[in-house]
């Protein structure tokens, strides 16, 4: 197993229970889509490189096997001729031949098999990321359906912090002040006329006792032989 397949494996089973510790799941999904994207370019590339690599080590084999069935017909053709020295050559470089064929075939296939293995890899990231975003647009929605709630309720709970009621409540407290408005004008007007009444009753009595007093003065210079 490849390390990059390693860690995808490690990002990719934690990846839910993150996301069910996570207060911003969206941003969470976001982060893990940007570094899939980046492992997936990363591939591209090295998948890239394996099938130019892998072209390269195909080309070296095949020509290595040509040089040996180009040796061999040389050999025959020395043989044909009497050429036993030449032949021996020609079968030496085809045995040169042969190995080179051999190692070259070896790291084709390797190549190759790695080549497999990374296209695989390739198209599971591409599917995981795939999966993952049309998760992401799912839990996009749910946190905007969050957010407008929270806009909504947070509407309601200033409203009733402001002293926001029922229009029927509302013309019901409206009444009951008014009535208190006029109440105390009642009561004040009231104060004020029985005050008015006291100044002219106490106004009448100071008025008597002069009188009184003015007819007990006038009594009193009779006495003493003073007329008016």
């Amino acid at each position: 197993m490849s390390i990059m397949r390693r860690v995808r494996d490690i990002t990719v089973a934690t990846l839910n229970e993150r996301l069910e510790k996570a207060e911003d799941p969206v941003r969470l999904i976001d982060q893990f889509l940007w570094s899939t994207r980046e492992d997936i370019i990363q591939a591209e590339k090295l998948h890239q490189q394996y099938l130019g690599h892998s072209n390269h080590l195909k080309a070296q084999w095949l020509q290595a096997e040509h040089q040996k069935e180009k040796r061999e017909q040389q050999a025959l053709t020395a043989l044909k001729a009497g050429e036993e020295q030449l032949a021996r050559m020609a079968l030496h470089e085809k045995a040169t031949s042969e190995e080179r064929s051999v190692q070259y075939r070896d790291l084709y296939e390797q190549s190759r098999q790695n080549t497999m293995e990374l296209e695989d890899q390739l198209r599971e990231m591409r599917s995981e990321y795939q999966l993952v975003y049309d998760k992401r647009e799912y839990y996009a929605a749910r946190m905007e359906s969050l957010r407008l709630q929270q806009r909504m309720n947070a509407r309601f709970t200033e409203g009733s912090q402001a002293g926001g009621v029922q229009p029927g409540t509302m013309f019901r407290r409206l009444e009951d002040r008014i009535g208190d408005m006029e109440m105390e004008a009642k009561s004040l007007h009231d104060l004020r006329r029985m005050g008015k009444e006291f100044i002219t009753e106490a106004g009448n009595q100071v008025q008597s006792i002069i009188d009184r007093e003015l007819q007990q003065l006038k009594k009193k210079l009779e006495k003493e032989g003073w007329s008016s």
